[in-house]
């Protein structure tokens, strides 16, 4: 018997596999559905379901019925993927997406949690080395101590000047026998007022008597007394009140100049070719140019400036092979040796202080760890703190930077040579063995704020009454001000005080306050300008200068 067929029905509306509508009037085979996949036999031949069924009428898109739920199509994905599967939007259910996101959520979680551990550990890290370069520059192991960089303190000073001894030894230097002596001596000395500062290089073969050994050079004061020893004969022999001690290793400069990258300084040799030294090295005894480079601006790494900080043009060392070059450019050999050290140090406090190497926190690591394995002081953590803050606020420019020997400027020396009674050759004060006396005079002028101090001018006064002292009287104040004074009579007397200026203009402030302070008039007197040379000023005291006598009072 032949299955009974079915009036075919054409629906008005018919959606496709994908869901869109077909073109009205378009008939579309209809698929079996499968109601429930737990079925458990399929349809036979010849019965109802192979009949074609007469196809629905569909829901209007967008109403509640066009969208069946997984309740109506409880199909399994393996269920599916079988011929027959109608594909709807009712398997894009939003369960998947949720689980989508809480699994990028966990992952952001765990990605937070681990990158904060590898923070915390870094800064851990961090925070241990710099405990440890700490202690060994402060010579301080409490880790406690390391809290009071948040509380600065103000620092030894005198009027505001804050005076640091800095000795530097070869201790890193094997195989030299002298590695202990401090062959660099400088005070750095610091004005807190007027952000400014100085450098004060002392040679190291300056002939001084160290207490308990007698008279030596002054390097040789540190391996017999440590730095306390050395700090007393700078403050006896050149009259500087010291605040602070910092012993620096030369290899401190290869290790800070390699943490930055490099430095730039300016070679200024008087020779046109600039400045060469063919020195030795101490251990392979082979030549090993220390230091080769024109004049102008040179750049420098940290192997290229420990060599120059040692470099001073010194003749080749017994036993060394005979090179044809010389030394040249080093005119006057460790007065050289401590102008380039000056200019590495300033170098290194100007890129140091650079935003791109503060933001950094692996340069400011390496700076911290240069430090610790080559500087020792006497500064705590917190004075460190407090020197630093007074640092960045003074530019380049106003760092002065002097040595001993040129103290009165170009033309004069304040030292001269001197072989010992055993055949040393050492320097000594122009004035004499152990005479300080006019070294310390122009150290207090390069130290004072006071600008007539500075400027250090040289007064003749004249007395031009007949009373006696009266210049005098004048000298003692006039040497207070850091004026080089000379006393005389003069030829003829005179009523009021004149002042002859000798200065060419160089001398404004002394100008000022000795017309102010003797209501002088400027005058011009050939012969006595002749007659005194080297006088910037020659003050003629009148009778206006002669202190008035008061009359008794009657008592009654």
């Amino acid at each position: 018997m032949q299955p009974k067929k079915y009036d075919s029905f054409t629906p008005k509306r018919a959606t496709n596999i994908d869901g869109f509508f077909a073109k009205p009037g378009a008939e579309r085979p209809r698929q079996p559905v499968f109601h429930s996949p737990s079925v458990k036999s399929q349809p036979q031949p010849g019965k109802l379901a192979d009949m074609p069924r007469r196809s629905q009428p569909q829901p209007v898109l967008g109403s509640a019925a066009a969208t069946p739920s997984a309740t109506n199509y409880p199909l399994s994905g393996s269920a599916r993927r079988r011929p027959g599967y109608i594909a709807d939007n009712s398997d894009r259910s939003s369960a998947p997406k949720k689980q989508s996101k809480r699994s990028w959520r966990q992952i952001f979680r765990r990605s937070a949690f681990g990158l904060g551990a590898l923070v915390l550990l870094i800064g851990v890290w961090f925070g241990f080395r710099f405990y440890k370069d700490i202690a060994k520059i402060t010579g301080n192991n409490n880790p406690f101590s390391l809290l009071s960089v948040f509380h600065p303190v103000p620092l030894k000073n005198q009027d505001g000047r804050v005076n640091i001894l800095v000795a530097g030894n070869s201790a890193d230097d094997v195989g030299h026998n002298g590695g202990d002596l401090t062959d660099s001596i400088m005070v750095l000395s610091v004005n807190t007022k007027n952000n400014t500062a100085l450098m004060l290089s002392v040679p190291r073969d300056l002939w001084v008597n160290i207490p308990g050994v007698g008279h030596s050079r002054i390097n040789a004061a540190y391996p017999n007394g440590g730095m306390n020893k050395l700090q007393s004969v700078v403050q006896d022999n050149l009259g500087i009140t010291i605040d602070y001690q910092v012993l620096v290793n030369y290899e401190a400069f290869k290790d800070l100049v390699n943490a930055l990258g490099n430095i730039s300084i300016t070679i200024k040799s008087t020779d046109p070719r600039g400045i060469y030294d063919p020195n030795i090295d101490y251990q392979s005894k082979k030549c090993c140019v220390l230091a080769k480079y024109p004049n102008g601006q040179v750049t420098l790494n940290g192997q290229q400036a420990l060599d120059l900080a040692r470099a001073r043009g010194d003749p080749l060392y017994p036993g060394a092979p005979n090179y044809p070059q010389v030394a040249y450019g080093f005119s006057n050999s460790d007065f050289d040796r401590t102008e380039h050290q000056r200019q590495m140090l300033v170098a290194i406090k100007d890129k140091s202080s650079q935003s791109s190497v503060i933001a950094n926190p692996f340069k400011v690591a390496s700076l911290i760890d240069a430090v610790g394995k080559n500087v020792k002081t006497n500064l705590q953590v917190n004075e460190i703190e407090t020197l630093y803050t007074y640092m960045k606020k003074i530019d380049d420019n106003k760092i002065d930077s002097y040595n001993i020997n040129s103290l009165q400027g170009k033309g004069t020396t304040m030292l001269t040579n001197y072989t010992t009674p055993d055949g040393q050759s050492v320097l000594v004060p122009s004035a004499g063995l152990d005479d300080f006396t006019d070294i310390q005079t122009q150290i207090t002028k390069i130290l004072t704020s006071d600008p007539i101090t500075k400027e250090g001018a040289t007064v003749v006064v004249l007395n031009g009454t007949d009373t006696v002292g009266l210049a005098l009287a004048q000298e003692g104040k006039l040497a207070r001000k850091g004026m080089t004074v000379s006393i005389a009579d003069a030829n003829a007397n005179q009523s009021t005080n004149t002042l002859i200026d000798n200065s060419n203009g160089e001398m404004p402030n002394t100008l000022a306050y000795l017309k102010s302070q003797y209501q002088a008039a400027i005058v011009t007197n050939a012969p006595l300008t002749r007659a005194y040379p080297g006088a910037d000023f020659i003050l003629i005291l009148g009778q206006s200068s002669v202190p008035k006598t008061t009359s008794p009072t009657t008592v009654h």
